[in-house]
């Protein structure tokens, strides 16, 4: 029974141990501080719309508007018969500025409207345009043949 109590006691001091080396030491120097919201506001009006924005100790920051608008779209039934509706949707305006981890500041805005959502800004990648030149099959003669010809 000794020699099990021995044994436990070892273990536990072992444990211990290992825990101990374990532990993270102090503060990290690569800690970052705490990101801290420096300012915000929200305003909703009666009509709909609203703003709102936000800027935080990082540099951070961000600002929306969203208006309410009718819209009509054209639907067809199964018979063929154009109905026009009118729709309430939003258009949203932003923009958003922060900077990068690899200290690249990045400022993006954008619409978001019946047209999609379309981001703006010069670090956005965009799409190659590559010119075509079609070909053109060769003109041979033509000469008209079969009955009355």
């Amino acid at each position: 029974k000794n020699w099990i109590i021995k044994k436990l006691k070892q273990f536990f001091i072992a444990a211990f141990l290992t825990v101990a080396i374990a532990a993270p030491k102090g503060k990290r120097e690569t800690e970052e501080p705490p990101i801290v919201v420096n300012s915000q506001s929200d305003v909703r009006n009666p009509d709909g719309s609203s703003q709102w924005s936000y800027t935080e100790s990082d540099d951070t920051t961000r600002e929306e508007t969203q208006v309410q608008k009718k819209t009509k779209s054209i639907s067809t039934d199964s018979y063929g018969k154009p109905t026009v509706n009118e729709e309430i949707g939003n258009t949203n305006k932003g923009s958003s500025y922060w900077i990068s981890p690899e200290g690249q500041k990045i400022s993006l805005t954008w619409v978001a409207d019946e047209g999609g959502f379309q981001p703006k800004d010069d670090h956005l990648p965009v799409a190659p345009v590559h010119v075509f030149t079609l070909p053109v099959t060769p003109a041979l003669p033509y000469q008209r043949t079969g009955l009355g010809y």
